[in-house]
């Protein structure tokens, strides 16, 4: 496999990932930024890749113990290494999240995070490069990823998820009835466009009213007009200054 070298945070972490297979791009940043951990703390993130999403928020958030389940082993070997590199402990588990081992099944955690697969397959082209397909097309139904992040909660941990806007539906169908308290803070690329990503935070027997947030604009201007970055300031201090990105109060 060849693989390169990648900074994130403005270079605080260095993250080694496929060349050609799935790439961690900044939905993993965001979806790190939105989870309201602290110190001490247990995080468990389903279907990890090479670490990105832990690793960034074992940076914003000292002392968690961290913990993640990738089903490609490929993957999960650089997850490890990545933690090493960037003197972070994960503890990485190479396994189907329908099928945890026992070391995980026997835990709950504060936190379960997750960047599940996009794009339902019945209905889009599968990608050419099998890593890629399987960080990306969905085999595992959403409702599994989902379950699974429900039994591996304690009492009123929290399940954040990042995910397109248009499987929204979807992800609180799978939802209902497993976890409560149901927060969406959608993500919207420039004003006058539609979001196109959404973050969803819930509890585990959490009782508190569905939220629909404002959404957050993630670019300054309608439109995109030289080639230079135009996140918006409090965006660009989550990408490259690992800011918090919280869901409202």
């Amino acid at each position: 496999m060849q693989v390169s070298e990648n900074a994130f945070l403005d270079g605080r972490l260095t993250i080694t990932q496929p060349l050609n297979g799935y790439r961690a791009g900044v939905d993993p940043v965001f979806l790190a930024a939105s989870v309201p951990a602290r110190a001490g703390q247990t995080v468990l993130e389903l279907g990890c890749g090479v670490g990105t999403a832990s690793l960034c928020l074992g940076w914003r958030v000292p002392d968690l113990e961290l913990s993640g389940v990738e089903l490609q082993l490929p993957y999960a070997d650089l997850a490890k290494a990545n933690a090493q590199r960037n003197n972070q402990t994960l503890q990485v588990v190479s396994a189907d999240l329908s099928a945890l081992p026992d070391e995980l099944k026997q835990r709950q955690f504060d936190h379960v995070i997750a960047n599940p697969p996009y794009f339902d397959r019945t209905a889009s082209t599968a990608a050419r490069d099998s890593g890629r397909e399987v960080a990306l097309g969905e085999n595992t139904p959403l409702a599994v990823w989902v379950d699974t992040a429900s039994r591996r909660l304690v009492s009123k941990g929290y399940a954040t998820f990042i995910h397109r806007a248009e499987r929204l539906p979807d992800l609180l169908f799978a939802m209902s009835g497993r976890l409560g308290s149901v927060q969406v803070l959608p993500l919207q690329p420039r004003i006058g466009r539609d979001a196109n990503l959404v973050l969803v935070r819930a509890r585990k027997g959490g009782r508190a009213d569905f939220r629909l947030h404002a959404p957050v604009l993630l670019h300054d201007g309608a439109h995109h007009e030289s080639d230079r970055e135009s996140y918006t300031p409090a965006i660009r201090d989550v990408l490259r200054h690992g800011k918090a990105l919280p869901f409202p109060a």
